[in-house]
Parts: structure tokens; C-alpha cells; sequence
């Protein structure tokens, strides 16, 4: 095995650590890597000339990467007391750096998060570079934990409590000079300027060094090791403050569904006031409580669900180069359109853009770069990203000028005759290896094709509204699509930053097809007599984002009737028609964009209000006797159907993996991460399970009986996840 952690001395007594492992793309601290770490620290331990110690990393863009996740994936049988010795263990060794008889830096540049961070707060002092890609941060939370190496206990000792609190709690990372004003970093090196790689890692490089040198020389590092040492001095009116309002607003957050960052908070707040020593101990044990637990569970699940989609190429040849997408046409510029620009100048790349009325030309250039120049600091657009990112976006009117474009998304009206004849006109303009690609959410890609020169150059790409939030990118093949296609779509998609899937043509894709079942069904509960309230209610409480009525009014009513119209000519036999939305649909009752649908709106973005005049309107269409149905009906009622859906996507083969159908949710409709995903939850109910919460249903239709698959998963015990192909 190649080693990962060299050993070099860049001047005769300051000692570096550089990690570089040649088979990842990342460091990640893996069980041989923590054994090459312990080895070394042995060896330096022993010397009694060296000014100090530096950790670095080689990686562009990466210190260290965190813990290696599939390490904890594969724990499942592990016990409480063989977790609470893997802490430890692991805290004991990032220990070692804080008692060296010699002053150790971490040097960051790059992503620091998880086990790299607390391998940081563990050196003496850190320092950063000013690149954009340094950041720091404890996401284990993200993971249904907290950091079980020590970083609970050092960092509320080097930054406060309350910023503690707010780090580790929160999961997310900061930059070099976010931490240099909270006192995490000591500085920050300009690096930015560097005229290449190399001299950047030499600036950073010398910077430590001469940090080294002053530790030595003035022995800070020896008192800040002491006061680190020792219990935070707050009196008990601070830490209650401290913790009635953290508590509240991570409770907000969280909706209470994700345990872990209450237990990190209540972890800081005791362990704050023990000495940093019993405070470890307080960290593993608590650690060892939300180790394995079902959310911990779920929530790697799905991290190995994003790290697979990674490294997908979308194709079964995974030596299938995706081409080069150097620039990119977009044909209409409303709302996706815009949208779709927008991701695509973020990135750098060039776009054409044109829509068949002028004023919406002028609107969708202007909202196309406004979403580009978005900087999530300022909460808005910056002048100087405005500034860089106008040149990018060119507004035309002729066809003939989408002749330069490596790929040409069309994203105009739903309407299948409209889209044919555009592309009709459009082909002959395009260059031989050129790509065209619609972002149609419902209209079949195979008869989109049908009257192209070139259908194996066709695909699907279906981006999510609002494109710049949404990660999700459905890329559809067509019945001629090819391979190179399908690859330079997925390539196209990732270089955006969005996760694509691969699925194949048919009814509403995926996503669709999987969230209509459960809209669906929201209708005909209300029609039954429950309540929106209880509807919504039972939606949320299982982990929505939001209730499926209140998602009617923010789709678009109008929008939804269409959609369904598609599905139901489809699959006649499981969607059921509702009078109810066509009768909405007519009396303008569209939802947020008409001010009023189920619920009123004072303005288009406002929170909808119960609409008064909407029990009356509702009346005519209640079923006669509606039944009195408990929370945990409803919510069979609306998962139930999406479940099984599922099971009719995985017979057809419209996904290559089950795994794409709980990325897909997750990052399309917001299905609950602690749940892992639709199929995820499903497996950990079981097959059998899942049939007999299925028999007091099967007599409303077709949409609640078992299907082939489900039947012969529950027969022989297997499980969705055990279906990859």
C-alpha cells in the first residue's frame, strides 16, 4: 500500500507532515492513515532539537477531506463500548500534537472539515490561505453526529462557547478569515495572487514556518495549552442563556427530526465546564448514543448516496469521455430558461440566449445574470460579479446564432407541436457534433425526437425550479439517445454543480411520476373530508419541507392539472382525475401566481393564509360519508402510493440503480434526508411490513395493491438496495 503521510524536514528542525494520497482524489483519514500519523508523531516525539511541527497537505483544493464515512457505514453490529474505544482512540492520537515538546501548526489550504478540523483545532495554532476553497468546519451533524475526536472539546477552549455552539451545531464551514475574527485560524496567507500552485504551497509553506519560529521563541503555545486545558469560566446565568436560545433555534431548524445537534449543544454546554480530559470522555460517550442510531443511519445513506453520484458517468463504459462543453444556447427565456443561463455563467460558460418575445429576452438576460452575480454573503448580487459575468450571456434573435454552441437546451412552453417545430427549424443550424437537449418536465423525449436528423444527439435535461437552489438534473435518454450523450449531459450537468441521474423515457420521468402518486392522493384525502391542516400536517411531520396542497399552490395549479392530465392518460388505472383541481383551474384559482388557490396570498412570494370562500368552493365535490381517518392513515395514504410507484420504476428498469430513485427525491421534492431516501426507509421497514400496511387500503384501487416486486421482496426477505444492477 502506497504511503499517504511523508515525513520531510524543510528546514533542519522544523519537522513537516504532508499527506497526499496518491489513490483518492481527497485525504481521507482512514484507519492506515491515523496508523501512519501515530507512527510518525512516535518518532517525532522523541526529539528534543526541532523548533516545531507542521501538518500540510498536497491536494489542490483539499486538506483533509473528514473521517472515511464507509468505514463507519460498514460498522453495524458495533457495540457502545467498542465505539466509545474508537473516539477515544482517535482523540488520544490528535492529543498527541497538543503535548509534543515542540509547537505543531496545521497549515490549511483547501477543504478542512470533520476529522481534518479536529486534527487542526488539536495543533497548536492554524493557519490559512485566503482561497476561496479554504474552509473549515465540524458537518458531522449532517451525519446524525457530532465530532467524536475531540473536536467538542477543543474548539469552544480556542473560539468561545458561543461560537462553538454555532460551528458545531450548525455543520457548516467557514473561511480562512471568518475563522481568523473568531480566533480559530492565527492568520491568514494571501495566496491568491501567487502566480502558480506551487508558489502558493511555498507561501503557505513559509508562513508556517516562521509561525513555528515564534511559538518557539516567545512559548505561547505552552500557555494557550494550559488554558485549553482547564473547564471555560461562564457562570450558570450565561450558559442557561446560552442554551435556551440555541436550543430554540436549532429546534426551529430542525423541526426536532434530527437529534444531533440538540445532543451537541447539550454535550457543549456540560462538558464546558469539566477540564478537557473528562470532557473527552463526556464527548465519546455521548458520541457512542448517536453512533448507529436510525438517523445516523439515514443521513450516511445518503452521503454515500451523493459520493456514488460522484463518480458516475451515467454509462455502463466508464471509459466513455464526456466531450467538452465550452458553450451552451438557451432557447426561452423565462423562468427555467433564465435559470438554466444563470447556472451556466456562474460557471463560466458563455451563453446564447434567445425567446420568441423581446421583452422577455430583456427580462431573462437581466435574470440570468442576477442569479450568476448571487453571492450568498451579501444575499444578493455584487456589482463586482455582476460586472464579470454581464460579457458571458449574449441575447439573439436569429437561430443561425446558436451555431457556435457545443449544446443547445430548449426550455419553452409545455407544448409538444410548439417544441417539434422549433427544433425542425433549429437542427439545420446546428453544428454536426453539436447536442440538443430539452428541459421538458412531462413530454415524452422519444416523440420529441421523432422528426430529427440526428435523435442520437437528443436527450433530455431537466433541471429543477429554482435552478440555482435545486442540485437535482434529470437527464433523460431517449429511445436513440446515445451513449456520448447521455455521458457529455451528466459531465455537462456535474460541471454545474448539480447532481444529475440517468433515467429512462417514459411518463413523467422520475421525479414526477413518483410525486404524483402522493399529490394525487392529497386530493382525494381532501375530497374524503380531511382537512388541509391534517393533510399538510401528516406531509410535514413525516420530514416534507412542505404539505402536497401547499405544494399545489407553489407548483402552479394550472401546472399540476397539466402534469396530471399526462399522467393519467398514462396510467389510467392508479391517477384518478379530479374535478376538484379542473374546477380550480377554470375559476383562476392557480395558486401563489394568482394570489389565491387553497390558500391567499397578499403578494406572489407571500406565506399562504386559509382562504375563507374555500369550504364553500370545495362542497360540491366531497365525497357522500367521508371516514374519519388517524394521523398514521393519511400519511400511508400519501406515501404509500409513491412507494409503489417506486416499484413499478425499478420492473421497468427506468433507473439503473435504486439508489437513483432516493437521490432523486432527496434533492428533487425534498424527501426527508433522515429518512435516507423512499427505498432506504422502505428497507428498513421491510417488504412484509410494507404489504400488510397495505391491506386495509388495497379496496381504494389499483394505487394501493401490492406490486409483483414488492410481493416477491417480501417472500424472500431481500431488499430494494439488494436489487442494484
Amino acid at each position: 500500500m502506497s504511503s499517504v503521510v511523508t515525513l520531510s524536514f524543510p528546514e533542519p528542525d522544523v519537522a513537516l507532515l504532508t499527506l497526499d494520497d496518491p489513490t483518492k482524489g481527497a485525504n481521507i483519514l482512514a484507519r492506515p492513515v491515523l496508523e501512519e500519523i501515530a507512527a510518525h508523531l512516535t518518532a517525532l516525539e522523541k526529539r528534543t532539537d526541532l523548533a516545531g511541527l507542521i501538518v500540510r497537505s498536497l491536494k489542490p483544493g483539499i486538506f483533509i477531506a473528514g473521517a472515511d464515512i464507509r468505514e463507519f457505514a460498514a460498522a453495524k453490529d458495533i457495540t457502545r463500548e467498542q465505539t466509545i474505544a474508537i473516539a477515544t482512540e482517535g482523540r488520544t492520537l490528535f492529543e498527541r500534537l497538543a503535548r509534543t515538546p515542540f509547537p505543531t501548526v496545521a497549515a490549511i489550504d483547501g477543504i478542512c472539515v470533520g476529522g481534518g478540523a479536529e486534527l487542526a483545532v488539536w495543533c497548536d495554532r492554524r493557519i490559512m490561505t485566503d482561497s476561496p476553497k479554504t474552509q473549515i468546519g465540524f458537518p458531522e451533524v449532517k451525519l446524525g453526529m457530532f465530532p467524536g475526536w475531540g473536536g467538542t472539546v477543543r474548539t469552544p477552549r480556542i473560539v468561545g462557547l458561543s461560537n462553538a455552539a454555532e460551528l458545531i451545531t450548525g455543520g457548516e464551514s467557514i473561511d480562512g478569515r471568518a475563522a481568523a475574527l473568531m480566533g480559530l485560524a492565527t492568520d491568514v496567507v494571501r495566496t491568491s495572487s501567487a502566480p502558480s500552485p506551487a508558489a502558493a504551497a511555498d507561501l503557505l509553506l513559509q508562513a508556517a514556518i516562521a509561525l513555528v519560529r515564534a511559538e518557539k521563541q516567545s512559548g505561547d503555545y505552552l500557555r494557550t495549552r494550559d488554558e485549553w486545558s482547564k473547564p471555560i469560566v461562564m457562570s450558570e446565568t450565561e450558559l442557561a442563556f446560552l442554551g435556551a436560545t440555541a436550543t430554540a433555534y436549532i429546534t426551529q431548524q430542525t423541526k426536532g427530526q434530527y437529534p444531533a445537534p440538540i445532543a451537541a449543544l447539550n454535550l457543549l454546554l456540560e462538558a464546558s465546564q469539566s477540564d478537557a480530559t473528562a470532557a473527552g470522555v463526556q464527548e465519546a460517550e455521548g458520541f457512542a448514543e448517536l453512533f448507529g442510531t436510525p438517523v445516523n443511519r439515514a443521513l450516511i445513506n445518503v452521503f454515500l448516496l451523493t459520493d456514488r453520484n460522484k463518480k458516475d458517468t451515467g454509462v455502463a463504459d466508464r471509459s466513455l469521455k464526456p466531450k467538452s462543453i465550452a458553450s451552451v444556447g438557451v432557447i426561452g427565456a423565462g423562468i427555467m430558461g433564465s435559470g438554466i443561463a444563470g447556472a451556466c455563467v456562474k460557471r463560466e460558460l458563455p451563453v446564447t440566449l434567445t425567446d420568441a418575445r423581446p421583452e422577455s429576452l430583456a427580462g431573462g438576460m437581466r435574470k440570468a445574470v442576477e442569479e450568476a452575480s448571487y453571492d450568498r454573503v451579501a444575499k444578493g448580487p455584487t456589482t463586482e460579479r455582476l460586472l464579470k459575468f454581464a460579457p458571458l450571456v449574449r441575447a439573439v434573435v436569429a437561430e443561425s446564432e446558436f451555431a457556435r454552441c457545443d449544446l443547445v437546451i430548449e426550455a419553452v412552453v409545455e407544448n409538444e407541436r410548439a417544441k417539434r417545430e422549433l427544433y425542425a427549424n433549429l437542427e439545420t443550424h446546428l453544428r454536426d457534433d453539436a447536442i440538443l437537449a430539452s428541459n421538458t418536465s412531462a413530454i415524452s423525449i422519444g416523440r420529441l425526437a421523432s422528426g430529427l436528423k440526428h435523435p442520437e444527439r437528443f436527450c433530455g435535461i431537466h433541471f429543477f425550479n429554482p435552478v440555482r437552489k435545486m442540485p437535482l438534473v434529470e437527464v433523460i435518454r431517449g429511445p436513440q439517445t446515445s451513449d456520448a450523450t447521455i455521458a457529455t449531459a451528466v459531465g455537462f450537468a456535474k460541471g454545474l454543480g448539480k447532481s444529475p441521474i440517468v433515467v429512462e423515457d417514459g411518463p413523467g420521468f422520475l421525479v414526477n411520476r413518483l410525486l404524483f402518486p402522493y399529490m394525487n392522493e392529497a386530493l382525494e384525502l381532501l375530497t374524503s373530508g380531511v382537512s388541509i391542516r391534517h393533510i399538510d400536517g401528516a406531509a410535514k411531520a413525516f420530514g416534507m419541507p412542505m404539505g402536497p396542497i401547499t405544494l399545489y399552490d407553489v407548483v402552479g395549479l394550472d401546472t399540476a392539472l397539466f402534469a396530471g392530465s399526462v399522467m393519467h392518460d398514462a396510467f389510467p388505472d392508479r391517477v384518478l382525475a379530479s374535478p376538484l383541481l379542473e374546477a380550480m383551474v377554470k375559476a383562476g384559482r392557480l395558486g401563489q401566481k394568482s394570489k389565491v388557490g387553497f390558500f391567499t396570498y397578499k403578494e406572489k412570494s407571500d406565506k399562504g393564509e386559509p382562504d375563507p370562500t374555500f369550504d364553500a368552493f370545495l362542497q360540491p365535490y366531497l365525497k357522500p360519508s367521508p371516514p374519519k381517518l388517524d394521523p398514521q392513515t393519511i400519511t400511508n395514504r400519501l406515501f404509500l402510493p409513491m412507494l409503489l410507484e417506486a416499484t413499478r420504476v425499478l420492473a421497468e428498469k427506468k433507473v439503473r440503480d435504486p439508489r437513483d430513485v432516493d437521490l432523486g427525491l432527496i434533492f428533487g421534492i425534498g424527501f426527508p434526508p433522515f429518512k435516507g431516501g423512499l427505498l432506504f426507509w422502505a428497507d428498513t421497514l421491510g417488504a412484509a411490513k410494507i404489504v400488510e400496511m397495505l391491506k386495509p387500503l388495497e379496496g381504494l384501487g389499483a394505487r394501493f395493491q401490492p406490486t409483483p416486486l414488492l410481493l416477491d421482496l417480501a417472500k424472500s426477505g431481500k431488499k430494494f438496495y439488494e436489487l442494484n444492477a
